[in-house]
């Protein structure tokens, strides 16, 4: 599961690359169709992650491209990890966690009253 996510990441990673080229210049289009093509394979690992592990659970461990997000900014454009980033992206993450976990009680209660 992880391992789709690391590549759901890097599709922002390449489109970074290509705002540095000119606009449909040739290498822009082939940087461009690379990332259709990272995003079709992540559609599809997409599906078999969802086929063995819960949407709520799921939706949940894909906060951490957040994280991956901050480390590949840092490591491969020399971007600042600044405490405002890493406040930011805790919230985010303690967003989800807690709706993730307040939609799987909210389930269990609406399988016990029969809703």
């Amino acid at each position: 599961m992880h391992f789709s996510f690391l590549i759901y990441c890097s599709y922002a990673v390449i489109g970074k690359f290509a705002a540095k080229l000119d606009f449909l210049s040739l290498k822009f289009i082939a940087v461009y169709c690379g990332v259709f093509f990272i995003l079709g394979i992540y559609a599809l690992l997409w599906q078999q992650v969802l086929k063995h592990i819960s949407l709520t659970t799921a939706i949940a461990n894909k906060s951490i491209t957040i994280i991956w997000g901050l480390i590949a900014g840092y490591f491969l454009f020399h971007e600042s990890i600044t405490k405002t980033k890493i406040l930011g992206a805790i919230l985010i993450l303690c967003g989800i966690f807690i709706l993730s976990f307040q939609s799987s009680s909210d389930s269990v209660d609406d399988k016990n009253t029969g809703v």
